[in-house]
Parts: C-alpha cells; sequence; structure tokens
C-alpha cells in the first residue's frame, strides 16, 4: 500500500461541503483509500481543525475518513525552509502561506502523491512531485 497526502482544502470542501468542490473532494479520496493510506500532518490538522467546537469532533471527522496523522520529518522542516528561501528570492509575497511549503516539503521528502485542488504552487516548488488535482484525469473521476 502506498501513502498519499492529503491537502487542506480537500478536507475543507467535506468538512464544509462545499457547493463547487465536495463532490470530486469525495470521490477523489475514496478513489485514492481503495489502494494507498491517506495522510495529513499536523499543520494540516491545525488548518481544518478551525472550523470544529472541539478536538473530538476533528479527531471523528479524520478518523471517519480512515486518514493517519504523521509528524513532520526534521528532512522536511529544512526543505520547507530552503523552498520558502526561493520563494521569497523570487520576489513571493505573503499570499502564499508558509504552511504549503510544509505540507509540499512533507509529501516530497515521504515520496507521497499529493491530492490537492491549488496545484499551481506545488508544480512551481516542488515539481518533483505527483499532483493528483481536478484537471488530472477529470473525466476517469468524475465519470
Amino acid at each position: 500500500m502506498n501513502g498519499v497526502f492529503v491537502d487542506s482544502c480537500v478536507l475543507l470542501d467535506l468538512f464544509t461541503d462545499d457547493v463547487n468542490w465536495a463532490d470530486w473532494s469525495e470521490k477523489i479520496l475514496e478513489k485514492y483509500s481503495q489502494t494507498n493510506t491517506l495522510y495529513i500532518n499536523s499543520i494540516v490538522y491545525t488548518e481544518v481543525s478551525i472550523g470544529f467546537v472541539n478536538i473530538e469532533e476533528v479527531e471523528s471527522a479524520i478518523s471517519g475518513l480512515d486518514i493517519k496523522v504523521l509528524e513532520i520529518p526534521r528532512e522536511a522542516l529544512f526543505l520547507t525552509g530552503k523552498v520558502f528561501l526561493k520563494y521569497r528570492k523570487n520576489k513571493g509575497n505573503n499570499i502564499l502561506p508558509l504552511p504549503d511549503f510544509f505540507n509540499g516539503a512533507h509529501a516530497s521528502i515521504s515520496a507521497f502523491d499529493l491530492i490537492t485542488r491549488d496545484s499551481g504552487k506545488y508544480k512551481t516548488y516542488f515539481p518533483q512531485l505527483r499532483l493528483i488535482h481536478p484537471h488530472e484525469n477529470s473525466s476517469e473521476i468524475l465519470g
């Protein structure tokens, strides 16, 4: 079984029942959970927890999707710093939040694919990362 990292936007689609993306996110998670273990880290956990009243609700939602929470490896923390520095040198601003760099580095170092709707930043700063996004095989996933 392989691992797939899940970006917070995909989980938020489900937890907020996003009118535009909840169906896609549900189908993509179902598809990849059949042959992979789904993972998040403490950054994604933090981002999705904001919409819940208490920790028990967050835990229930995440375990209900059979998602495992991993600690971020030091190699990924180091890579995050290097990639964020590159971003800043490329005249990056604060619009792109640092958590995205943690998640991209974590998925990259762990050799996980990444399920996301926000593929642009990952393509630019983590070109080696295999992305699973709405524009990839969309007819197969939604058809």
